[in-house]
């Protein structure tokens, strides 16, 4: 069924393209075209009321109805879903009418077109996570709501716009949080922690701080930092202590300890080790410095080399039979 509805929206798509453009009369009056323009909207025939409303625009710059044919503008072109030229005539209502007693209509309806701009046909049919989606368009409608609460607080549209930010608060700081989590997945424990550091001090009382917290702890303990893993679970569990990472006030990581050995190490069940997991606090470059040395000082001529490096060399020469037919590998 919804292949059936993503065809015919297609189809839809493909004839409004197609069609052609309205041709407005040249012979209409103001009123006449404002009036028609007010009967298309209320017919829902938004592509017709915007030509209706661009006519009076230009026709009539400076008639009675040409600041409301401009407001009138933004709004057929945003229920058209065309939220760019929604977005653009809003910016200049707001740029050439500053105070009029409207104008925080305008900020409003900015901030509605890019909340809807990712909710387009395809996420309306389809179950798509909008936190795990690009959140330019989130920002910049939390940003224009914020706008019009700040500059306009008695708004009649502010406690709508408050609402919005409220959700896309919660959005945004979900979406921090499965950077964090593809951060861990990574082993990117440094960029993890940030993540979640970000989450805790930029979006409090959102519903991930806790899950900021969780992934501070244990990318904390993956970078054995002990002292801020800690801090960052003794945080998660005075504040959350019924989270999903605690299992009866017992942290439980989310990712398991990361395997890095080679397929080779794998297969033989570790009985060929190509790359031995590192110590803490070793590095494979300090690894490759301390092998170049041993190449070099292994290079020296022997008759360079002093007695008793003489009889080390020898002695250490004493492979068994076996350690020759394996050519070293199980030494």
């Amino acid at each position: 069924m919804q292949v059936k509805h993503l065809l015919l929206i297609a189809i839809l798509g493909l004839t409004a393209a197609c069609s052609s453009k309205e041709v407005v009369d040249e012979n209409l009056s103001e009123v006449e075209l404002y009036q028609q323009a007010q009967a298309d909207l209320d017919n829902n025939s938004y592509t017709s009321a915007t030509a209706k409303l661009k006519a009076l625009e230009s026709r009539y710059p400076f008639g009675r109805y040409a600041d409301q044919a401009q407001l009138e503008l933004i709004y057929a072109n945003y229920k058209n879903a065309e939220p760019e030229a929604a977005k653009s005539a809003a910016e200049r209502f707001i740029r050439l009418h500053p105070q009029h007693p409207n104008v925080d209509y305008a900020y409003y309806l900015k901030g509605l077109t890019s909340f809807d701009q990712d909710r387009g046909l395809v996420a309306r049919f389809l179950p798509l996570d909008m936190t795990k989606r690009d959140p330019g368009a989130a920002r910049d409608s939390y940003n224009e709501f914020a706008q019009l609460t700040s500059r306009f607080p008695t708004s009649r549209y502010a406690p709508d716009a408050k609402q919005h930010m409220i959700y896309l608060r919660n959005l945004l700081a979900a979406y921090e949080i499965h950077v964090a989590n593809y951060y861990l997945t990574r082993q990117a424990y440094v960029a993890a922690a940030n993540r979640g550091r970000y989450v805790v001090e930029n979006f409090q009382e959102t519903p991930s701080v806790g899950d900021g917290l969780a992934v501070m702890t244990e990318a904390y303990m993956r970078l054995h930092l002990d002292d801020l893993a800690a801090t960052s679970l003794e945080t998660l569990k005075l504040n959350y202590p019924n989270h999903p990472s605690l299992d009866n006030g017992e942290f439980v990581p989310q990712q398991n300890e990361a395997d890095n050995r080679s397929w080779l190490s794998k297969a033989t069940l570790g009985l060929i080790e190509s790359s031995p997991p590192l110590p803490p606090g070793e590095t494979r470059a300090n690894q490759d410095v301390i092998r170049q040395y041993e190449d070099a000082k292994e290079a020296i001529p022997r008759e360079l080399l002093p007695p008793e490096a003489d009889d080390e060399a020898a002695s250490s020469s004493g492979r068994s039979w076996f350690s020759y037919m394996t050519f070293g590998l199980f030494d």
